[in-house]
């Protein structure tokens, strides 16, 4: 399956956006997106990647949970690679591409403030 959006070759390109249902009295809808599984090899992958600059920067990824509502708290994100049952099992790499001209990028992991 393949979804795509259009070219702009003087513009800005197409956008592609996908949601979830809102609901007003239970839990709102959830969007997931899986590789396939393998039962003979390795399964498929998920690739999440901004778009080329080739004149300017790239584009802006950004993975975030939103804001809490009056009660209750924001949404939790999980960064976890699987188990294996034979051999290692996978990492998590986090890091800044290299620059040229100028300095690498800066990698910052905070905690919000609390009472």
């Amino acid at each position: 399956m393949s979804i795509s959006a259009g070219s702009g070759t003087s513009g800005v390109g197409g956008l592609v956006s996908m949601w979830a249902g809102k609901s007003t009295t239970l839990a709102g809808g959830l969007v997931s997106i899986a590789g396939g599984v393998s039962t003979l090899s390795t399964g498929g992958g998920v690739s999440v990647a901004s778009g080329e600059g080739t004149g300017t920067s790239s584009g802006v990824v950004t993975i975030r949970s939103a804001n809490s509502g009056a009660s209750g708290v924001s949404g939790m994100l999980v960064f976890s690679s699987g188990t294996a049952v034979k051999g290692n099992s996978g990492n998590i790499l986090i890091g800044t591409g290299a620059a040229t001209t100028g300095r690498g990028g800066l990698v910052a992991i905070s905690a919000g403030s609390g009472t």
